[in-house]
Parts: C-alpha cells; sequence; structure tokens
C-alpha cells in the first residue's frame, strides 16, 4: 500500500510540474524539468525534441547528445522519439544533501550546425529517510537544586531529507518533573530543550528515564527516538555564566587549521571544584564538530578543518560551560565565512567540431563552452581569451556561456592542426585564472595543383634502342593529402592534332615514368617534344603541365657515302693529269658525307692502294689529291687508286672510293676510258653498239670543239706576244648535282669547291677550273689581273695589260662554250 501511495504522489509531481516549468525565456534561458528523487531507471521525464520546437528525427539527424556540467550524466535522451529518460534511480540527499532547491543541470548540443540549448532538472524530494539522533542514550546531570524553568538543550536529530519530509517536532514520553520546548536556528535543524517543570530531589529519585521523539512532515511521517537519563546531582549553588549570549566572528575561508575563531568566556561564583569550568562544544552536528575544536579550559574556539564559502555560509556553534559540581551553561558562536577569490574558473568544454575543413567559411563554429564562478562574489567579471595568435576567436552567446569560431582563413598545407589554448580568468583580486587546450585538426580540401619539380624536362635516348626502353621520368609534387594528392600522368595531344608522339612514347600513369615505343632513329629525327599533363585525384580535379624535349642521341650506324667520284658499279670516272705538273698539283677531290653527326661524322681519307705510291698523296683532312712529285715519262699512263674514307665513330665505319688518273701529253689527246679487264666475255647487245657509236660521235663533235677553243686561245696569246701555257683539266661526264658537293664541318667539302684557271709568264703550270659546267653561275673576275675564287683566295695582281687581255679573252669563249 505504501508503495501504491508513493508512485501515484511521484506522477503526480512530474505531471504538475511539466506543465508549470517547460517554459523557453527567449533562447537563452534554460528548459526546465522535474523530476521525483527514487525514481526507477528509464522513468520518462519529458520530451525534448517538443520543447525545442524540432521534428521527430531531427535529433537522431543532427547527432544529439547530452552534457551535463558535472562528472557525471544522470539522463539519458532517445534519439529517435526525443524522450528523456532516468539513466540511473536518483538519491537527492547524495546529490545535493540539504541544499533545496537540488537542480541538475545539463546541455543538449545539436551538430551540423553546431548548436546548444540549456536544460536543467529539479529533483524533488521524498520523505525517505527518518528523523535520527546521533546519540541515542545521551546522560544529563541536573543538580537537585536546580530552579523551575531551568532549560536543558538536547542534542538535535538529523533527517536528510528537507521541507516538509524534513525534521519538524519532537515529542517527549510522558513525565512528572520535564515537558519539551521546541526551538529552531538560524542555520541549522530544529532543537528541543526540556523544560524543569517539578523540583528533582535526589533522595527521593536519584535518576529519571525519558524518550524524545523527532518526528519529520512526510506523509506518512517517519520519527526516530533517544532514550535521555537525567541523573539528579546533589546540590551546586551556582551555574556558571558567558560573558555573552551571542558571540559573533567572521573568519575568511582561506583561513589555516588552528587559525582562532573566537574566544569565550565563563565564571562561576562557586568556590573550590564547583567552580573550576570546563569548556565544549555539546549537541553541535557533525559538520561543525569536523570544522570547529575548542580548548576545554581557555574557551579558545579554533579552526579544525577547511572552510569553504561556496558549500557552507555560517556556522551556528553551541558552546557549553560546565562547572565542578556539574552544573552547565550554554552560549552561541555565530561564524560568519567570508568568501575570498580561491577558486579560478571553471571551463567546461560542451562539444568540438574536429576535422574542421580547410574552407570552412569565417565564423564557423569550432566549439562550444561555458565558464563558471564559484567565487560569485568576488571573483568579479570572467574574460574569456585566447593564449596565442591563431586564426580563432572567442564569441559569447549567451551568460557566461561562449562559442569559438573562425576568424580567418585556414591553410593545412601550412597548419594541419592547432592545440587552441583558452584562457578564463576573473578579476579578482587575486586574479585567478585557468587554461584550457581545445585540439582542432584541419581536414584537407583540393587546392592545390600538382607542381612538376622541374619548369622542363629534357631526355635522352640514343638511336637503334630497344622497343619498350625506360628513358626518363617526371615527377610533381601534391600538397594535400590522400586522394587530393595522387597524381596521375597522361600525355596530351599536340595542338595542331598531330598523333604522331603517342607512336614514340608511353607513359606510366601512376609515377611518370616514360618508355620510348619503338626504336629511333637519329637520321630521321633528331628530337622531338610533348606535353605531359599531372592531374590530382580531387573533385574537381586540378592539373598542371609540363614540356618534355626528348633528344635522340647519334650512333655510328651510317658508313661515309662518296658523291664525288660517282660510284655506281658503271664506268668509273677518270681524271686528266698533265705529265707536265709538277708537285703539288691539285688532281681531284673526294668529297663524301655521313648520315651520322658529331664526332661519328668527321671524316678522314686515306689512299688504300695505288699504282704509284710515291705519285700521289690525299690530304686527310679534306680528301684532295695532289701530286707528290713531278710526273716522269716513265710513270705509267693510267693511274688506279682507291681511297679509304672513314669516320671517328666507335666502332669506326669506313668506304672506299676506284678512281682513275690519266696522265696525258698534251689535251689534244682523245679522252680515254678505262676499264678493268673482264673476267669473263660478255655479249653485246645491238643496242648498245648503236648506243656506243653515238657516244664516239658525240665524243668526237666534243673534242673538236675543244680543239678550236684552244687555236683561238694560242692565237690570242700569239697576238699580244705572250707566251701562254694552258693546261687544262678535264673529267669525264659524271653527273652529280649542286647539293651533293655541299659538306660541313666534318671533313668535307664546305661549299661548292670552284677552280679558276690562271696564266702567268715562266710559272709552267697552270690549273683548271672544274665544276664550272655544272656551277654556270659561278662569278669570274673581268678587267683585272687579280683572280680571286669563292674561297676568298686571290692570286697576284698581273700589271701587264696583254696578259689581262689574253685571261679576259680566254674567260668568254670559255663561257660562251659552257
Amino acid at each position: 500500500m505504501a508503495v501504491a501511495r508513493r508512485r501515484l504522489l511521484q506522477s503526480r509531481q512530474v505531471g504538475s510540474l511539466l506543465l508549470s516549468l517547460c517554459v523557453s525565456l527567449g533562447g537563452a534561458a534554460p528548459i526546465r524539468y522535474s523530476v521525483a528523487e527514487e525514481m526507477e531507471s528509464g522513468s520518462f521525464v519529458a520530451n525534448v525534441a517538443k520543447d525545442l520546437g524540432l521534428e521527430v528525427g531531427k535529433l537522431a539527424a543532427r547527432g544529439a547528445r547530452l552534457v551535463s556540467e558535472g562528472n557525471k550524466l544522470h539522463f539519458r535522451l532517445h534519439r529517435k522519439t526525443g524522450d528523456l529518460f532516468v539513466k540511473e534511480k536518483l538519491d537527492r540527499e547524495s546529490l545535493c544533501g540539504k541544499a533545496d532547491p537540488c537542480v541538475l543541470h545539463f546541455e543538449i548540443v545539436l551538430l551540423e550546425p553546431l548548436q546548444s540549448f540549456r536544460a536543467e532538472v529539479r529533483v524533488f524530494d521524498i520523505n525517505d529517510n527518518a528523523p535520527i539522533f546521533p546519540n541515542k542514550e545521551p546522560l544529563l546531570k541536573i543538580p537537585e537544586s536546580t530552579p523551575l524553568g531551568s532549560r536543558f538543550p538536547l542534542q538535535s536529530a538529523q533527517d536528510l531529507d528537507v521541507g516538509l519530509n524534513g525534521l519538524q517536532n519532537y515529542t517527549l514520553s510522558a513525565n512528572a518533573y520535564f515537558h519539551l520546548h521546541t526551538r529552531f536556528r538560524s542555520h541549522g535543524p530544529k532543537y528541543a530543550e526540556l523544560v524543569l517543570d517539578k523540583p528533582l530531589d535526589r533522595e527521593e529519585q536519584p535518576e529519571v528515564n525519558l524518550t524524545i521523539m523527532a518526528v519529520d512532515g512526510g506523509s506518512p511521517p517517519k520519527s526516530g527516538a533517544a532514550h535521555i537519563r537525567v541523573e539528579v546531582l546533589d546540590v551546586n549553588d551556582h551555574v556558571p555564566q558567558f560573558s555573552r549570549l551571542v558571540y559573533r566572528a567572521q573568519v575568511p575561508e582561506d583561513s589555516a587549521n588552528g587559525s582562532l575563531v573566537a574566544t569565550v568566556t565563563a565564571t562561576d561564583l562557586d568556590k573550590g571544584s564547583n567552580k573550576e569550568i570546563t569548556y565544549s562544544l555539546a549537541q553541535n552536528t557533525e559538520a561543525i564538530l569536523r570544522t570547529f575544536q575548542i580548548d576545554s579550559e581557555t574557551g579558545e574556539v579554533r579552526l579544525r578543518g577547511p572552510l569553504d564559502f561556496e558549500a557552507i555560509e555560517t556556522y551556528d556553534i553551541d558552546i557549553q560551560a560546565t562547572d565542578g559540581g556539574g552544573l552547565s551553561a550554554h552560549s552561541k558562536v555565530l561564524v560568519e565565512v567570508v568568501d575570498v577569490n580561491d577558486n579560478p574558473p571553471e571551463v567546461m568544454v560542451s562539444s568540438v567540431s574536429s576535422p574542421l575543413p580547410e574552407d570552412a567559411p569565417l565564423q564557423t563554429v569550432v566549439a562550444l563552452f561555458s565558464i563558471r564562478d564559484r567565487d560569485i562574489r568576488v571573483g568579479g567579471k570572467i574574460t574569456c581569451f585566447l593564449r596565442e595568435d591563431l586564426p580563432f576567436a572567442v564569441k559569447p552567446t549567451f551568460r557566461n556561456s561562449y562559442s569559438l569560431v573562425t576568424d580567418r582563413g585556414l591553410d593545412r598545407e601550412e597548419v594541419s592542426g592547432y592545440n587552441i589554448t583558452l584562457v578564463a580568468m576573473d578579476t579578482g583580486p587575486p586574479n585567478l585564472s585557468t587554461e584550457t587546450v581545445i585540439e582542432v585538426l584541419i581536414s584537407d580540401i583540393n587546392d592545390n595543383p600538382p607542381v612538376f619539380q622541374e619548369d622542363s624536362y629534357i631526355l635522352t635516348v640514343r638511336e637503334n634502342n630497344s622497343p619498350a626502353v625506360f628513358i626518363g621520368k617526371v615527377h610533381a609534387e601534391d600538397l594535400d593529402l590522400g586522394e587530393n594528392a595522387q597524381v596521375t600522368y597522361s600525355l596530351l595531344p599536340p595542338k595542331g592534332g598531330d598523333l604522331s608522339v603517342f607512336a614514340y612514347i608511353s607513359i606510366n600513369s601512376d609515377n611518370g615514368k616514360l618508355y620510348a615505343l619503338r626504336t629511333m632513329d637519329y637520321e630521321a629525327i633528331q628530337d622531338f617534344q610533348f606535353v605531359i599533363k599531372a592531374t590530382d585525384g580531387g573533385f574537381p580535379s586540378l592539373s598542371s603541365q609540363v614540356t618534355v624535349r626528348v633528344v635522340v642521341l647519334d650512333d655510328n650506324d651510317n658508313r661515309p657515302m662518296i658523291l664525288y667520284p660517282l660510284q655506281n658499279g658503271t664506268l668509273p670516272c677518270n681524271d686528266l693529269v698533265p705529265r707536265s705538273a709538277e708537285a703539288g698539283y691539285l688532281v681531284t677531290k673526294v668529297v663524301a658525307v655521313d648520315g651520322d653527326s658529331g664526332q661519328n661524322s668527321w671524316l678522314s681519307y686515306h689512299l688504300l692502294k695505288a699504282t704509284d705510291y710515291g705519285l700521289f698523296s690525299v690530304q686527310q683532312q679534306n680528301g684532295e689529291i695532289r701530286t707528290l712529285r713531278q710526273i716522269s715519262e716513265r710513270d705509267p699512263m693510267m693511274q688506279k687508286l682507291i681511297i679509304l674514307v672513314q669516320d671517328h665513330g666507335q666502332p669506326a665505319l669506313s668506304t672506299t672510293a676506284s678512281l682513275n688518273i690519266l696522265l696525258v701529253d698534251g689535251f689534244s689527246e682523245p679522252y680515254l676510258q678505262f676499264r678493268d679487264p673482264p673476267k669473263h666475255p660478255t655479249r653485246v647487245n645491238p643496242s648498245t653498239k648503236y648506243l656506243v657509236i653515238s657516244l664516239a660521235v658525240l665524243s668526237f663533235l666534243f673534242l673538236l670543239s675543244v680543239t678550236l677553243i684552244f687555236i683561238i686561245h694560242i692565237y690570242q696569246k700569239i697576238k699580244y706576244r705572250e707566251k701562254i701555257t694552258i693546261q687544262e683539266h678535264f673529267y669525264d661526264d659524271c653527273n652529280f648535282s649542286n647539293h651533293l658537293v655541299q659538306g660541313g664541318a666534318n671533313g668535307s667539302l664546305s661549299q661548292p669547291c670552284p677552280y679558276e684557271m690562271c696564266s702567268a709568264t715562266g710559272t709552267g703550270t697552270s690549273e683548271f677550273r672544274f665544276l664550272k659546267r655544272f656551277m654556270p653561275n659561278f662569278p669570274f673576275p673581268h678587267g683585272t689581273g687579280e683572280v680571286k675564287t669563292e674561297a676568298g683566295s686571290s692570286l697576284p695582281q698581273d700589271s701587264d695589260r696583254n696578259r689581262s687581255q689574253g685571261s679576259e679573252g680566254h674567260a668568254r669563249v670559255s663561257d660562251d662554250y659552257m
């Protein structure tokens, strides 16, 4: 029956208080609820979602959670329904002690966006504790001469409940000597006094036994009893008298143990042992006995334990003075605890948003926290600030609540996380502060494109390489993290749309390694370039480009090629040399080129075979063939030379050129061609015979024309009485193009090499200009005795006008003929 009534009471209390206390005060006031103590775990308190004006399911979507201001959370929240339940059975006495009302504070924190609401639950007391006397069998010694109306204070009963459920009244068992009078303390429970109604007579009754009952105001009421034994003493006429009925003292809460609080004094008019007074702390609560002590002889009240203004502000101490005859008197010491600033502010962080994206806008809420200072009266105003200069700021929200927001832009690549030190300081004095560190990590976003280590790359590959050979690597760094820093490489097609580069080069998309897909040929392509794109894995992705130039290195894979004389398997070219030629006479020049480059294309010329090794020499650098000595009559008419042309590669490659030289006495002799006798007789095709006959006729006409030119020239020389020796250097009709005689710095001709015919009196030698027939536009000097070559060399000027005119006439006839 009692359990049913108790549950009915609890339900009525919850229902009535929910209707009256769940009101919001403009967004800043807390949401208030109430419950009765001793409610079972899982008991319903209220629907938070409804009170916050949120739809069902919003609490779960926004990650709602409860944050307690203390160390323990007494409630739990059902996120889906928004119902608030008791987490465990609540005991108001253990939570709040004698404080009334008993209020539990907590916060409801919502994420996305970050938001918090303050809430408080008042725990109502139920009558679950009976009054208890600390001493269940107190002893009172009362002299038999005690006057009527004397009062004897009794110890207070302790009841942990508050309000109506606390101690309300005392009752005394029926007796003939005493009645009970209940009195109130300014700070503390009620206490009872025994009032003497009938004179005591030790001889008649030496001891009186009483029973005192302490009753609370609960429904049903609960009570506690103590048995009082009154011992009647022999006559002691005077009781001690205190100098004051009430002593008052103010003690700072930071006073050390043993500090003097007050000194009480009492006197007794008796003599002897009845005059000796002893002081004691009688009929006081345990809290007073733990905090204060009294010197039994001097009456000095001193501190025994620490004081805490935030816990107890005043103490009402009952002092008893007892003489040697057993008579006692009572006085009070009212101690007022003076608050000092001994508690630094407390920072309670309710929520932290970490990690925080680096592109978070300004004023983004990072954390919510509140500050409490227990020294409300002397602590003064609380200030909150950051210890260091960081891209964050403290922003007050409502009373003693703050939010930490972003104040400047964030960059994870510069700072990947912050240890934010919050400093809360009161104004004292003295100034007390506390520091709280909030760790905030910065999450990465894709805000950095890949960056190549070099502005451009130059790679080399040797020709004749194997397919799929590794030629180099490009590398790009991305300052971001994770997928945002994963770089993928690709080849970009040229702007002109030419996709041939994809046939040459392949790239590994993961590591940027480049491979040659095909064999390179330096003679076909010396270098080429392309663009590589590096793309990160972010969204949206960022990229950068770099130009790569591939240079093909030459290998010595081309033999020298003979341009002149032609080596085409037909009749070899024949050169004519007059027997009157002296040593150093330029016979001809071997022209060759090499398809390679650099050192591989440097050519040198060597005489491999000769009919007479002592007659001709070959210039190693330019291939010019000159006579070593003057030709004699014993020298064979036909001289056959084999010239070795060799490059400077490793290994060196070479080729040979064969040419025939005819030693003639004069240019009237027929042009002769010699060929090696055939090893086997061959049949002559009839058509070939006709071709030979035609060539013979043409050759005859050609020789005839040359003879006429010489006769005219000699006639002019005789006319001016000059002896002119004419030597001409004819070459076979060897057909080769002008561009084949172009050369470079590889040992062959650097430009066409025409030779002019010069006449000089008494020289006995002459040179012929060859290749004129193939380069008719070659300039010839007129009207001067100085003859210049294209290479810039000049011959000495002849002052003889007739000699000049003779040279002029010869040049004009030759030009007309050619």
